[in-house]
């Protein structure tokens, strides 16, 4: 399908995004001759084919969320520290233009969590009021309890967050294309508590200790809601369309950008 409407998301808070932005914005209206328009980070808009976002994984992330109930393909320029979810750097812009605009790229679906109307990518992170304290947490899959936690908090992972803080608390690694979800408690206070992968058809719900108790969520990591009692987690209706060039498949990336499976000494 040929692309006729482009956006570029950008951050302006990062270093080089506005030369970036403005060298592939020039790259897609002169060489290309494609229509393209900005829009910064905080200022997102549909009625576009293809989305290109200049900036980290944060960037992505954001972006991610506002376009995947238009299930429009978004391709990250990374300009961020790890850029995970960045299919390309700024040094090989030119290159992976021109590869996109001939069509030479695949999409991929990326599932989502959802509770209330906050959808997240990545993950949904839940902690106690009290920074530097534990908190109780109850775990109910489908309305069937399966554990009480005296931990951090807890991490409700997709397979594209398992990277993430997930992988960072302990959590295992999943392929983007499996059809589950990882539970991860945060330093919890027992050593027979470990990580849990369910399907993403399963309801999960977390529970504080107490009524009053208040507890914290935040959708990865940019956006934060308060609740009392009890939060619903489930599979978000929205998936994120990412899209790939060839040769930037997962277990690349993973081995690419987290050095996995490779001897300190050759990092």
């Amino acid at each position: 399908m040929k692309l006729k409407k482009i956006a570029i998301v950008y951050n302006e808070q990062l270093s080089h995004s506005i030369e970036i932005k403005n060298k592939l914005k020039c790259l897609l209206d002169d060489k290309y001759n494609i229509c393209s328009e900005f829009f910064d980070i905080d200022s997102l808009k549909s009625g576009v084919d293809f989305v290109f976002v200049v900036g980290g994984d944060g960037t992505i992330l954001k972006t991610s969320r506002y376009y995947a109930k238009y299930d429009i393909p978004i391709f990250g320029i990374n300009l961020g520290r790890l850029g995970f979810l960045s299919q390309s750097s700024a040094e090989d812009l030119e290159h992976a233009v021109k590869k996109i605009l001939a069509g030479e790229y695949k999409t991929e679906d990326r599932i989502m969590l959802q509770y209330g109307n906050i959808t997240a990518l990545n993950d949904f992170v839940i902690k106690g009021s009290f920074t530097g304290r534990t908190s109780r947490f109850s775990l109910k899959i489908n309305n069937k309890k399966v554990c009480d936690y005296l931990a951090d908090g807890i991490i409700i992972s997709t397979p594209t967050g398992s990277t993430a803080y997930g992988l960072s608390a302990g959590g295992p690694v999943l392929v983007p294309s499996l059809d589950a979800f990882v539970i991860v408690p945060i330093c919890p206070h027992t050593l027979t508590a470990r990580p849990l992968v369910v399907p993403d058809s399963e309801l999960i719900t977390i529970c504080s200790g107490k009524d009053d108790d208040k507890y914290f969520l935040s959708a990865d990591g940019q956006e934060f809601s308060e609740f009392h009692s009890e939060i619903n987690i489930h599979k978000s209706k929205y998936t994120v369309k990412l899209a790939l060039l060839d040769g930037m498949e997962f277990y690349s990336v993973l081995r690419d950008k987290l050095h996995w499976g490779i001897s300190p000494a050759k990092i």
